[in-house]
């Protein structure tokens, strides 16, 4: 996965970053909208974020980001038909490598920020809907203009994420090719112990 696809996977951290902060249930779109600005600027303002402290920038996803997205359906979306073969505490190791390995991979490219600008298209959602599909353009400095797709659940906490499309390209399909790959050769003992290993590596880049 290229550095821009990467960057673009990131933005969906900052457009969910201040979901617990709204005291009222808000349509998904609303709330994208209202807190894409607040957290663009707070990027911007932070000298150490701009200068690329990986440990601060790993806490601040971790903490007041990570939380808005759905790991536990993501991976389960992510493994496909294997994950009906992996035990109930395999399914909680790929749970829980699945969430630091995402969590690093944005870290990493949280630094990549800089003025791209984001439009929304109105929200087809009825009332009662319990899922739900944020559209979204990122306006390059250069460039045409990028279609995100923020595919978001209902759940008790507020609303939460659990795909992206970038131009059509799922998040969680990119990720299923991957994981049945390892599968296939290794197991699901195999693919965590994958993960684990990319993990161990990233963080030697955000400890820095």
């Amino acid at each position: 996965m290229n550095k821009l696809i990467n960057y673009l996977f990131l933005l969906c951290f900052f457009v969910f970053s201040a979901m617990q902060a709204q005291a009222q249930p808000v349509a998904p779109d609303v709330l994208a909208r209202s807190v894409t600005d607040e957290v663009i600027a707070i990027i911007r303002a932070d000298k150490d974020i701009q200068a690329g402290n990986q440990k601060k920038v790993f806490d601040l996803v971790e903490g007041k980001v990570a939380p808005h997205f759905a790991f536990a359906t993501m991976t389960q979306l992510a493994m496909g038909r294997n994950w009906r073969q992996a035990s109930a505490e395999q399914k909680k190791r790929l749970t829980d490598e699945f969430h630091i390995l995402l969590v690093r991979t944005y870290t990493t490219a949280f630094v990549q920020y800089r003025d791209q600008k984001v439009d929304y298209k109105p929200l087809r959602m009825a009332a009662g809907d319990t899922d739900a599909v944020v559209q979204s353009l990122i306006k390059q400095n250069s460039g045409a203009p990028v279609a995100v797709d923020y595919s978001m659940e209902k759940t008790d906490s507020g609303w939460k994420v659990y795909n992206v499309k970038i131009e059509g390209i799922s998040l969680i399909e990119n990720y299923r090719n991957t994981f049945n790959t390892e599968v296939q050769k290794n197991g699901v003992d195999g693919l965590i112990k994958s993960l684990v290993d990319k993990n161990r590596s990233n963080a030697q880049v955000t400890q820095k």
